[in-house]
């Protein structure tokens, strides 16, 4: 285990409000290769407009009907995807050496995360070691992908809050035929996307080992 610094309990939280998908893929990737080991670690919360996103191991034949919906190559793992407004989207850009974390235990760490807010709204979830990611009822409500690169981590998580589930239909989620979507919406609950966005955020800090910060605290645009 290293020996804790203070950049390794600090992070920078960005509330980014609705961002082109294309674009902020490309800042993540510049964020990660221009950092250095003093690079203090962010927490990108926002949302997306329509796009199907493709993980490296996407195959053509889960693309079904994209439509009018723009298709995204990117550079993180798994299947495609689809994202929208009314999606929660957060991404991780944690130096995963100078934590100390493995690529499992950031994935474990999202996946419990998430599982502890939902369970703190009446939501009973799992997560699935054959299919990341966190499910209800078997429907998948909270989707990830990460991407590692000079021992930094970049992407991360999706959680469907009230949004248009259609698109799924056009594509496998996830690489898997028939799989069910949801959104909390969905399952009975509603919430504002700036009170969850608290709530992920704290739970994710705590999951983490980051310390405490309010939304004053809180950064908005780059």
């Amino acid at each position: 285990m290293p020996v804790k610094t203070p950049l390794m309990e600090t992070v920078v939280i960005r509330d980014l409000n609705c961002l082109d998908y294309a674009d902020t893929l490309m800042r993540q990737k510049n964020f990660t290769r221009q950092r250095t080991e003093s690079s203090v670690d962010e927490l990108w919360m926002l949302e997306h407009d329509r796009v199907f996103s493709l993980g490296q191991n996407s195959r053509p034949q889960h693309i079904l009907a994209p439509g009018d919906i723009p298709v995204v190559q990117s550079d993180r793992g798994g299947q495609v995807t689809y994202h929208g407004p009314g999606q929660l989207v957060v991404y991780l850009l944690f130096d995963l050496k100078r934590k100390g974390l493995g690529v499992r235990q950031v994935v474990d760490g999202i996946e419990s995360a998430v599982i502890d807010l939902l369970g703190s709204y009446g939501l009973p979830a799992e997560a699935k070691k054959s299919a990341p990611g966190v499910y209800v009822a078997g429907a998948k409500v909270c989707s990830l992908g990460l991407r590692v690169s000079r021992s930094c981590a970049y992407h991360g998580l999706s959680l469907n809050v009230k949004m248009d589930l259609e698109p799924y239909s056009r594509i496998n989620p996830c690489g898997f035929p028939g799989l069910a979507m949801q959104d909390l919406f969905g399952l009975g609950f509603e919430i504002a996307m700036a009170d969850l966005k608290q709530d992920l955020a704290q739970r994710l800090l705590q999951q983490f080992a980051y310390r405490h910060k309010t939304p004053e605290d809180w950064y908005h645009g780059f």
